[in-house]
Order: structure tokens, then sequence, then C-alpha cells
């Protein structure tokens, strides 16, 4: 996976709040870059000239002086009504080099007009204290020292704007998430009602939101009604059909245990137990577990209970992670872990079950010691009336090639799957059914 995939949002609510979010934060630095740097700027440009207007006034009086006691006199009065403070001669402290902060935009534009406005000016400190701008001007007495409050050169709340602008954003941002919310989750409400359909769990669910989402809806709905009424039928129809071949397999039996004993007789039973197993199993693989809710299950007690009822040669060989009730249907899961256990009996001498509780999701593994399976026959193994080659047929003996189908059946219709491999412990097949939780 690619860093671009990593960083991208995965889930439907984040990447629409990404949308959201993308232009409105581009809309604002935009915003802030130009339009306020730029108002900004040219306001202290404007003020900045206005003082400097008032510094060439003070200036002009200083230069038609006789000396700086004369022109200290001359220019008090005037210096005060502006709100300038002289000192005649510069001080010790008068900058000497201008003294600026690389991120103080406004300071540098004052600097700037300062330059161009005001004749004689040797430095400018826009960094003193109490928010004052120290000035060393040279003028035909000697150099002098102006400090003026900077609030007359630039605006002084300049932040307010900009936290009025994020405040908005942000609040903006808020409600437009919460209507977006609303949209969103009639979606995540019908993919839930899908991944707990394909789960094999009907819950309630009726189409709301925006109409294209309400006719997804109401698609998947019609979708739900016409697959559970083909389960439906087909179970009927093949319940009607064991029903109706029992009674005759019924008179067989009978017929033939009223025969003398004889070798052509024991072979007539033994087809008609072959014919009793195979509708047994084609009633199976067509019901699955259609027909049995979902409960709260021990897996540990009904997978120990499977063991106990295959023989000594079936033993459970551990359980790992947390153990807690899965919600299955424990009629079909023990049907599925009987048909591996089973399948596993009839070629191996040892079968060993193993649990593993994961975050999410249950696997039970099946493994023995047997010849196994090829690893280009795993996936045909698991398709419906396949039956291989007598050195693994997992359905020899009577079987129709539906056992493992019956198993895979019920592991996709609890969030799962079953996957075939080789032991690496016994050097068998590994048979591993996993289930969601």
């Amino acid at each position: 996976m690619s860093i671009r995939h990593r960083l991208f949002p995965r889930g439907l609510y984040g990447r629409a709040a990404l949308i959201l979010l993308v232009p409105v934060v581009t809309m604002q630095l935009v915003f802030s870059t130009e339009f306020i740097q730029r108002h900004y700027e040219g306001v202290t440009r404007q003020m900045t000239q206005g003082v400097a207007l008032d510094l060439r006034l003070i200036l002009a009086e200083i230069a038609a002086s006789a000396d700086l006691d004369a022109a200290r006199a001359a220019v008090a009065e005037v210096a005060e009504a502006l709100e300038i403070d002289l000192v005649l001669p510069a001080g010790p402290d008068a900058p000497r080099t201008d003294q600026l902060l690389f991120f103080d935009l406004s300071g540098q534009a004052m600097v700037e007009t300062l330059r161009a406005q005001v004749p004689g000016l040797v430095a400018a400190d826009v960094t003193r204290p109490q928010r004052m701008v120290s000035l060393r001007i040279a003028t035909p007495l000697g150099e002098i020292e102006a400090q003026v409050p900077r609030r007359r050169m630039s605006a002084t709340n300049p932040h307010q704007l900009l936290v009025l602008m994020v405040f908005t954003a942000v609040l903006m941002t808020v409600i437009a998430f919460w209507f977006l919310r609303n949209q969103l989750r009639p979606i995540t409400k019908l993919a839930q009602a899908a991944e707990d359909f394909g789960k094999g769990r009907t819950v309630a669910y009726r189409p709301r939101g925006a109409l294209e989402v309400r006719a997804a809806g109401r698609a998947f709905l019609d979708m739900r009604a016409r697959i559970e009424r083909h389960i439906e039928q087909r179970t009927l129809v093949l319940s009607g059909v064991s029903h109706d071949l029992r009674t005759p397999l019924t008179r067989l039996k009978l017929g033939l245990t009223l025969l003398p004993e004889s070798p052509e007789i024991a072979a007539l039973q033994a087809d008609v137990a072959q014919m009793d197993r195979m509708v047994e199993e084609f009633l199976a693989f067509v019901r699955g577990d259609a027909m049995e809710g979902f409960v709260r299950t021990d897996a540990e007690a009904l997978v120990r209970s499977v063991a106990g009822h295959a023989g000594p040669a079936v033993a459970v060989r551990g359980v790992t992670g947390v153990a807690a009730p899965v919600e299955m249907r424990p009629e079909a899961v023990t049907r599925a872990v009987d048909n591996l256990v089973a399948n596993a009996r009839r070629f191996a001498e040892r079968v060993e079950i193993s649990l593993d509780f994961r975050e999410g999701s249950l696997l039970i593994s099946v493994e023995d010691n047997g010849p196994g399976i090829p690893e280009d026959l795993r996936e045909v193994a698991l398709r419906p009336f396949t039956r291989l080659e007598a050195a693994r047929d997992p359905n020899q003996g009577g079987g129709v090639g539906l056992g493992l189908s019956i198993a895979s059946d019920i592991a996709l219709s609890h969030g799962g799957a079953l996957r075939l491999s080789q032991s690496d412990r016994l050097g068998g097949l590994r048979a591993d059914l996993t289930l969601a939780r």
C-alpha cells in the first residue's frame, strides 16, 4: 500500500470530512495571505505616511532653529500634541541599525515607508517594548531620537479579524459536518444491513435519506426478499423430495429384512443405506443453516462435544486468545465441524482440533496426519458434488461430494470462509473454519 493510500482516510466519514475541510482550509489560507496581508499592509503604509508628515513638520522646525535649546522650545508643544517623544541630541539607546523581526510584515512596511518619506532617517527599531517605535534621524543640529507609539502607524488589533475568521470557519464546518453526517448515516445503516445479511442475519432496515440512498435501500430489500424466498422454496422442495423418497426407502428396507440373508440381499441393503445417506446429505446441503437463528454459544464446549462424539482419535489441542461466547448458529457450526472431523478420520489416524479467538473472528482448525489434498485440488474440493481421487476423497464412503461444500457454505453464512492447507505439525490436511464474531 502506497503512502498516499495509507494517509488517505478509508472510512466514509473520514473522506467526507476531508472533502469538506480541504476547500474550507484552502480558502481561508488564500484569504488570509492575500486579502488580509494586503489590506493591513496598505493600512499600515497609509498610517505611517501620516506619521511621516508629522516628523517632517518637526524636522523643519528643528532645521529652522539656531541651536538645540531653541529647537527643543520650538517643537516641544507640537511633539506633545502629536504623541512623539523627542530626545535632542540622540541618546546612546537610539538605534544605529534597523531592528525588526522577520515575521513582522507590518513592521517591514513601516520601515520602508518611513525611509521613503522621512529625510535623514538613520535607523528604525520596531522591536521596542510597550509597542514603541524608536527612530534615529540626522538633522542640521545633529542626530535626534524620536519615539512614536506603534498604534499610530499600524492597526492595533489585526488578530481580531483572524480570530473571527477562524471561529466562523470552525463553526460553519461543524454545522456542515452535522448535516453531512445526517446524509451519510443512511448509507452506513444500509452497509451494516447488507453486512449482517451476508453473515446470515436479517436485521430490521427502513430506507431513509436522499432519493438515491432510498432507491438503493429499496433495491436491497427487494434483493433480500428474493434471496430469502429462493432459499425457502429450495428448502421446501428438497424437504418434500426427501420426505417422498424416505417412504419407498423405508419399504425397501423392510422388504429386504424379510428376505433370507444372501450376498445379493446384503448388497441391496448397502445400496439402500447409501441412498438414505445421499438423501440426508442433499437435504443438509440445500437446507444449510437458513432455518436456524443466531445464538450466543460457547464455541469451546461445542468443539469439545464434537470431538467427544468422534472417538479417541480426535482431540482438542488447545485454545488461544480470550475465550468468549460467539454469536452463531450452533447446529450449523456443529454440522460443519463434524463434517471436517469425519473427512479427516477417514484417512488419518490422528486428528486435532484447535480454537483461536481473534479480534473480530473465531478460527477453528482441524488437522490430521493423513495424505492431505494436493494444492491444485484444494479449491476444487470445496465445490459441490466434487469427488477427488481415491487417495484423498473427502467424501469417500457413500457421500456425493457435499461434505466440504456444506462446511464452506456455513462459514460463508457466518461472515467467514473455509480454507484448506497443509498441516505443519501433523503433515496432513489442515482445514481452517473462520467465523466472524
